[in-house]
């Protein structure tokens, strides 16, 4: 059992710590503005010369969300790289990790946010908006705050019961959206394999996406690094797995959800964290 120190900063525990893992939503941002003080925690490990990794479950590329995050404050000098679960998926696909139809261009249905067809265009694919004709299927985001889950259900079904491959880029189950949570990819491509439907996560909690940000820092070990995100299943998880430190932030999904709840699904994820912080700030 690891024993879970609370601090009010990042600045009580920065010196423990060679790298930093950080998660995007929900830690530096909601997606529309930066939290209070998040641009200025980043820019002071910057300043003190430690390393930070946005690791995020984002099936956009990195430089999509670089932007993003320049945008709301985040300078791109103040972190080393941005490591995307779109960007790791894709990598995937070309190292033949996951296998693609080689003998004809691959009819794609991608399911997402705001149109995003990251995967399917960078690997030459022919769009497709069915589910009777599709070769793969692509998970990046959810407009579930919008589409019943049920529309959805119906797009992959046909998909779903000739067995075509999916691979899901954004494996989070929940996203903020500003009426609440709603179910994100990671819900979505649950349907699908509930339907029948074989499914590939790519990101967090996941390996791939971890080892992948690793590869960036060398010389750095694992126990040095500390994850930081809002998420038991994904972050605190995807630490876990990694053999890292993790710090757990009261904003994002967790928001409002009381110590009691929290503890309570720590121990039925059966994963600890080291540290309690009530947001990303210095």
């Amino acid at each position: 059992m690891t024993s879970t120190t609370g601090a009010e900063s990042l600045r009580a525990i920065a010196g423990d710590y060679d790298a930093f893992f950080l998660d995007q939503f929900g830690v530096v941002h909601d997606g529309s503005s930066a939290y209070p003080g998040a641009a200025e925690a980043v820019a002071a490990l910057a300043d003190l010369g430690k390393p930070v990794v946005f690791v995020t479950n984002s099936g956009r590329p990195a430089a999509f969300n670089e932007a993003r995050l320049a945008r709301l404050g985040v300078p791109r000098e103040t972190y080393l790289a941005c490591v995307t679960s779109g960007d790791v998926a894709i990598q995937l696909c070309e190292d033949g990790v996951f296998p693609l139809p080689e003998d004809r261009r691959i009819r794609c249905l991608t399911i997402s946010s705001l149109d995003d067809y990251n995967l399917s265009d960078r690997l030459g694919c022919v769009r497709t908006e069915s589910g009777k004709d599709a070769d793969l299927l692509v998970i990046a985001g959810s407009q579930a705050d919008t589409i019943p889950m049920s529309d959805y259900e119906a797009m992959m079904r046909p998909a779903a019961e000739r067995g075509v491959a999916c691979i899901c880029t954004n494996p989070d189950r929940h996203m903020l959206t500003p009426s609440g949570l709603v179910p994100s990819a990671g819900a979505i491509a649950d349907l699908y394999a509930e339907l029948g439907g074989p499914v590939t996560f790519v990101g967090k909690p996941h390996p791939e996406i971890y080892e992948a940000a690793f590869a960036l820092i060398p010389g750095v070990e694992k126990r040095r690094i500390l994850c930081v995100g809002d998420s038991i299943d994904h972050d605190i998880a995807g630490a876990a797995g990694l053999g890292a430190a993790a710090a757990l932030v009261r904003t994002g999904i967790l928001a409002d959800v009381d110590k009691a709840e929290i503890d309570g699904r720590l121990a039925s994820a059966g994963v600890t964290v080291d540290h309690i912080l009530p947001a990303l700030r210095w």
